[in-house]
């Protein structure tokens, strides 16, 4: 890992404020569906014995998941986990058994939900993707498999209520997966370019918080208490790009979002300062590639292809 992003990583980590919540800890046997979604929170699986298939609707083909392996959603989308690769009709939501005794054709799962505070929280959802899986039996993230037996040990205490410690343990694995991601570069470039440079958090925090603002580049300058000139150059040495190009990004960054989330394509435009229509189309699709209308009906139909 780079020294820089070894340093934003550890910037990340200290400064990432979650409130984790266990939702339900248990096993499920014989033919079932699980699911977090429509709270709109993020949320996150674990498979702590046997095996499933994550299932994110459209095209996409379900995700197979075993024993050790973790799933993150940084964001709330339809989504559901079942014991087998084609569910039939009869895989619908059942009730959770205890984790003993261990049945044969059981999987065990801890399942919870995620709020995110803060800068380092709000980079986090804006940079990385909406989908997260961190599997201990494989690579570098092996380290994290000591993290992964300590869960299921508390997850085997025959208590009330979830072990507190399962929430607090499933946070260290979300940040060794962030470390992971950060060496691999698997994360929006420019925005995680700007975050690594201190003298930048400030600006970052506001166009966040602010995207629909009319932002100029002396506005920029000025929260970054630079000159307009040193903050220019010293803006495109750390992004490779102009301001009013990372705003851009950053802008059709946060519109996807919400368009994923349900807003109307006028309502996201409003939200990120376009008050035209057709200037943000053609800003939309010159960032992600795709009309904003086509890109909403093609998540909805995602969703669709759950049920």
């Amino acid at each position: 890992m780079k020294p820089d992003t070894d340093r934003l990583v550890h910037w990340l980590v200290s400064g990432l404020e979650l409130d984790t919540t266990v939702f339900h800890v248990g096993q499920y046997c014989g033919a079932w569906r699980a699911s977090t979604a429509g709270r709109a929170r993020a949320s996150f699986h674990l498979v702590l014995r046997g095996d499933c298939f994550l299932h994110l609707g459209g095209e996409a083909a379900p995700l197979p998941l075993g024993e050790g392996d973790a799933v993150f959603l940084l964001r709330d989308r339809p989504h559901s986990l079942t014991p087998g690769r084609h569910p039939g009709p009869d895989c619908v939501p059942r009730p959770m058994r205890p984790m003993q005794p261990v049945q044969p054709d059981g999987t065990s799962l801890a399942c919870g939900f995620f709020d995110f505070r803060g800068l380092a929280g709000a980079f986090l959802v804006e940079s990385f993707p909406d989908l997260l899986v961190l599997r201990v039996g494989s690579g570098t993230l092996r380290a994290a498999a000591p993290l992964f037996d300590l869960i299921r040990a508390e997850a085997d205490r025959d208590t009330p209520a979830a072990s507190p410690l399962i929430a607090r343990l499933t946070e260290l694995l979300l940040f060794y997966l962030i470390r992971e991601m950060a060496a691999q570069e698997r994360i929006e470039a420019g925005l995680w370019a700007v975050a690594g440079r201190p003298q930048f958090a400030p600006l970052l925090e506001r166009l966040l918080g602010d995207p629909g603002r009319d932002w100029s580049v002396d506005d920029m300058a000025r929260i970054a208490n630079m000159s307009r000139a040193s903050f220019f150059k010293h803006f495109v040495d750390a992004s490779g790009q102009p301001p009013a190009q990372f705003l851009l990004s950053l802008r059709m960054t946060i519109a996807a979002r919400h368009l994923r989330d349900g807003d109307s394509v006028t309502r996201a435009a409003e939200r990120v300062g376009y008050q035209s229509p057709a200037a943000f189309t053609r800003a939309f699709h010159k960032v992600i590639g795709e009309q904003p209308g086509a890109y909403q009906r093609a998540r909805r139909q995602a969703a669709h292809g759950m049920h």
